[in-house]
This record gives C-alpha cells, structure tokens and sequence, in this order.
C-alpha cells in the first residue's frame, strides 16, 4: 500500500519515523535537526526533501498539519475537514473541495486532540465537542464520535490580521460607493446598529472596518466569545468569554462581560455576536447613554431581526414587550449581508421601526437585479444621517413607493 502525503514526496511512515526521532530530542525544529533525523533513519532525500520533511513536521508539531498549507493562503477564512478524504474550504465565493488528504481517521482525530490541548482544553469521549481559540488567529472547533457519525470532525476559522478598509470592501464588490457614504455616516452619526446575516457571509470583516471608522479618542469596549473583531483603531479593549474548568467553575459569560464593561466606561460598546442572554445587557448599555454601539447577529433576512431578538431576550427572562420597548430606544439600524454568486454583499439597510402593529425593519437601501434601490425608509436614514445631497446624487433609485411603508404610517418612528 502506497502510504506517500498527497502532492508530497515524503512517505508516512518516513513522516512518523522523523517525527518520533525529533521528539525525543530537544530544541526547535530546523533543517539541520531534521536532515540528521533523516540520515539517521537510513533514506536520502536530498536538500529539497530535507526542506519538505522540516515544513511538515513543524506543521505537525506545531501548526495545522496537512491543513497548514491551505491556512497560509490569505483569501482563505475556513477550513473543514469532514474525514480524512474530504477537506472543504471557503475563499469567499462558497465552499470548495480541496486536495488534501489526512492519512487516516486516527491522524484527523491526533491532529484534533493537539490543537484543542494547545487552547487549554481537552477532546475526549467526557468532552467530545470542544471550541477553542489558538495564537496565531485560529478559531478551531471539533467533534468526536459518536456525536459525529462520520468521524473526527474539525472546522477552523481563521483570524486575518489585515482589516480591509471600506474602500476595499467596495472594491471587491461588497457594496457601491453610495452605500459607503451611507455606512460611513451610521459610524459618524453614532446610530447604534446591528449587522445581520448567515455565518460565513461578511458580519465580522464589516463590523471590524466600520469600527475602525470611530473617532481617535473614543474607547472601544469589545465583548466577544473567542475574539474575532480586530479594528484598526488607537484605543481598543477586548473581553473574550471563558469557558468552565473540569468542575464546572470559573466560566464568564458574554453576559458577564457586558456588564464588567459598563464598568470601564465605553464610548461604544460592542457585542460581537448576540446569540443568547447577553441581548438583555446589550439593550440596557444601550439604553443608558451608549450610543453608536450594536453587534452582530444571525438572521436570514433584516426583517427577521426584530422576532431574532424577542426569541434571545426570552432566553435572558425578558417577555416580547419588554424586548420591544428596550430595542425602540437601543438600535437604529440593522445592516444585513448575505453571500451571493458574486460574493459577500450588503443586501440591504434598514430602519427600525415600533408601530401599532409592532416592531419592524423597514429597508431603506436594497440589493437587487439592478443594483441598490432607495426603499420606503429611505428619508428617514437620509434625516438621522443628515446627508445634505440631494437624493438623486447617490446615483441610487426609487424603489417602493412613499405610501406604502409603514415607516409612514400611524405610530411609526420617525
């Protein structure tokens, strides 16, 4: 049986026989200690193999493995691996099945093991499923049979540490040149916000860039559950969730954070991802003075935001009023992104709005077969904008008639 690495010149068992030689020795893994490993074991691989030999097993000792190759590729922000032949990645523009092959269940499982023991936690039948975060910007999640029907699973997330700035995000097509003057003002304005969407369509990249457009001297509070968000900006604190011990102790949650951050008087305060209970003291900070804060959140459309929300404030204990009245007077805006044929785009902008017949997201920008649209709400964020040019300078058209939003209507929220 041929037991060579795929797209490699090196055998497994060559791989393994190294590998073991190195461990039992001391010191960093370089060229020399690994072509005397090499020599020791009887084979000749040249200066190329040598070189090889020292690149993967310093992948295996201290990186991703087979997986390190395709990490080092900067277009790409994931990584799953299903079985030890089935390898899928995310560039942007959907998942793609790659080359890359693992040996054999056990080594997809090691590789598991290692990278969850380096985040301080374990991966064994007592805790088959484990998500921890990793220098390096690496978010890794895995699961272990039989949780997992198909074997080991892994899925990594990666963390770049280049932000794009809006500019490049327009240039990679994620939204048009009006809808960065308008994401540029909800910034300036201090609207508070949230960025709506799928996992994997854009939430993170777009909240850290716009971020990064607030005013030098203000302190930007980060809650997080692994830290993800990495604005460009002078004056940044980050609190990142903890998991409890063996026992059960010691775990901070995102809702524990929110409130150790009212503490540490935040110009904006911002919830990375609002999945849970941490929605009650998101609404409350943003009810008490802080403004031009928000967060992400998964929705399939920025409609769906508003019943989002009334079903993770009744997780925190908050019935669907109490939620309502909190999110009247907290968020302004929801941003929603999805990933499109050609990429990740901003679909549509949306006013919040509380009337007689409840809460409601009223686009204002919309994405369609020809491009943006001006929608129902549009004159309402031009005014909490206070974007003084014409409308027709936005290069952006009509779409739903004045009349027919609700964001007109009786008890709308002007």
């Amino acid at each position: 049986m041929d037991r060579r690495l795929p797209g490699s010149r090196i055998d497994a068992g060559l791989l393994e026989t190294v590998r073991e030689s190195i461990l039992a020795g001391a010191g960093p893994v370089t060229p020399s200690v690994v072509a005397a490993a090499v020599q020791a074991s009887g084979r000749l691989l040249g200066t190329a193999g040598a070189l090889e030999a020292a690149e993967s097993i310093n992948a295996e000792l201290n990186g991703l493995g087979p997986l390190q190759q395709a990490a080092q590729d900067r277009s790409v922000t994931d990584i799953f691996v299903n079985g030890p032949d089935s390898v899928w990645l995310d560039r942007g523009h959907g998942l793609e099945r790659t080359s890359i092959r693992f040996v054999n269940e056990h080594q997809v499982r090691a590789l598991a093991a290692r990278l969850v023991a380096a985040g301080g936690r374990r991966l064994d039948d007592g805790s088959p499923c484990v998500d921890v975060r990793l220098p390096g910007g690496y978010r890794v999640h895995a699961v272990l049979p039989p949780i997992s029907t198909a074997g080991t699973l892994l899925s990594v997330r990666i963390r770049r540490e280049e932000v794009f700035t809006l500019a490049e995000l327009r240039e990679l097509g994620m939204f048009t040149e009006e809808v960065e003057t308008v994401l540029r003002a909800i910034v300036d304005r201090r609207l508070s916000f949230l960025i709506s969407g799928a996992t994997g369509s854009g939430k993170t990249t777009l909240l850290s860039t716009m971020l990064g457009l607030s005013h030098p001297a203000e302190r930007l509070v980060l809650i997080e559950d692994a830290a993800e968000l990495n604005p460009v900006h002078p004056h940044v604190v980050t609190l990142e969730s903890r998991h409890g011990n063996l026992e059960g102790g010691g775990a901070l949650d995102l809702g524990d954070l929110v409130r150790q951050a009212l503490r540490m008087r935040p110009d904006r305060l911002i919830v990375g991802e609002c999945r849970g209970a941490e929605v009650r003291e998101l609404l409350t900070a943003l009810n008490t003075g802080h403004t031009g804060g928000g967060g992400t959140i998964h929705a399939n459309t920025a409609e769906a935001v508003p019943a989002r929300l009334v079903a993770l404030g009744a997780l925190a204990g908050l019935n669907a009023e109490a939620v309502r009245l909190q999110v009247a007077s907290a968020l302004e805006v929801v941003i929603h992104v999805d990933r499109t044929q050609s990429g990740r785009k901003v679909t549509s902008i949306g006013v919040l709005v509380d009337s007689a017949g409840g809460q409601t997201v009223v686009a204002a920008l919309r994405w369609g077969s020809h491009g943006f649209t001006r929608e129902a709400a549009w004159e309402v964020l031009a005014s909490r904008l206070s974007l003084d040019k014409p409308h027709d300078a936005f290069n952006i058209p009509q779409g739903t008639p004045r009349g027919t939003s609700p964001v007109h209507g009786e008890g709308a929220a002007t």
